[in-house]
C-alpha cells in the first residue's frame, strides 16, 4: 500500500540559500513520523512548503495518492492537510470552542444549499467536539485562552488543526515551552491520533517526545536528508549522533 504522504525531490531556495535540498519523505497511513534536525536544518520550511506557503518550492507532493503540489494552501488544507505553528496564536476574546469553530469553517460553493437544509453550526460542531475530545479539552470548552495554562493553550492549537478533520497533521514544535509532565500528557494524546485515522508528521526538539510517539524518523541537516527509518535505528546512526544528538560518531 502506498504511503498517505509521498514527497519526492522537494527543494526550496531563498535567493542563493538552499533551505531544503531534494528532500523525499513518506508518511504512512495511521502512523506518526518524526522530522528532526538541528536549528536551521529546514524542518519548518519543509512544513511550509508542504502546506503551500512557499511559492518557489519544487518537487512532487501527493496526499492519499493525489498530487497536491499544484494546489494553493487553502486547497491543500481542504484535501486533508492540517498543521500547527510554533507560536500559539489564539483569539483571546473567543472561547476555546469558538476558536475551534472558526478553524472548522471550510465554506464551499455549495455551502448556501447546505445551510438551507441544515444549520451549518451543528455540522461544524461535530468536528469541534471531535477535536475537543481528542485533546481532552471538553472541560475547558467555554474558557477563554487567557484563563488557560500555557500547556493547555498548546493543546488548543493542536485541537484547532484537528477541527478540520485532517488526514495528515503536521505539528511544528508542539512541545515547545512545556514542562516534562505536560510533554508526557501531549505524547499520550498524540498516540491516539492514528487510531482515529489521522497520520502525523511531528517536528520537535524534545527527543523524549519524539522517541515516545514516533515509529519512524527522518533527519535533516543543512536542508538534506541524512537518515530515515525506524526510530531506534536512526537514533543509532553515527551521522545522526554527530549532527544532532550530540557526541562522537
Amino acid at each position: 500500500m502506498s504511503a498517505l504522504l509521498e514527497v519526492d525531490g522537494l527543494s526550496v531556495s531563498f535567493g542563493g540559500l538552499v533551505a531544503v535540498d531534494d528532500v523525499s519523505i513518506a508518511v504512512g497511513h495511521d502512523s506518526i513520523m518524526g522530522l528532526i534536525g538541528p536549528n536551521g536544518a529546514g524542518k519548518t520550511t519543509t512544513i511550509d512548503a508542504l502546506c503551500g506557503f512557499v511559492p518557489g518550492a519544487h518537487g512532487t507532493i501527493a496526499l492519499g495518492g493525489r498530487r497536491i503540489d499544484g494546489l494553493r494552501a487553502h486547497q491543500r488544507a481542504r484535501s486533508g492537510m492540517g498543521r500547527t505553528f510554533q507560536s500559539v496564536e489564539l483569539f483571546d476574546d473567543l472561547s476555546v470552542h469558538e476558536n475551534l469553530l472558526v478553524a472548522a469553517l471550510t465554506p464551499r460553493w455549495w455551502s448556501p444549499v447546505i445551510d438551507a437544509i441544515a444549520p451549518r453550526r451543528t455540522a461544524r460542531g461535530i468536528d469541534v467536539d471531535f477535536a475537543l475530545d481528542l485533546m481532552d479539552l471538553r472541560p475547558d470548552a467555554r474558557a477563554r485562552p487567557a484563563e488557560l495554562s500555557y500547556g493547555q493553550r498548546r493543546l488548543v492549537g493542536v485541537a484547532r488543526a484537528l477541527a478540520g478533520r485532517p488526514k495528515l497533521l503536521l505539528l511544528d514544535e508542539p512541545a515547545a515551552g512545556l514542562d516534562p509532565a505536560e510533554t508526557a500528557a501531549l505524547g499520550a494524546l498524540l498516540r491516539t491520533l492514528p487510531d482515529e485515522g489521522i497520520s502525523v508528521m511531528l517536528v520537535d526538539h524534545d527527543m523524549s517526545l519524539v522517541l515516545e510517539v514516533c515509529a519512524e524518523i527522518t533527519v535533516l541537516d543543512f536542508g538534506r536528508v541524512i537518515a530515515r527509518g525506524p526510530t531506534a535505528a536512526v537514533c543509532a546512526d553515527p551521522a545522526v549522533v554527530t549532527a544532532y544528538l550530540g557526541g562522537d560518531a
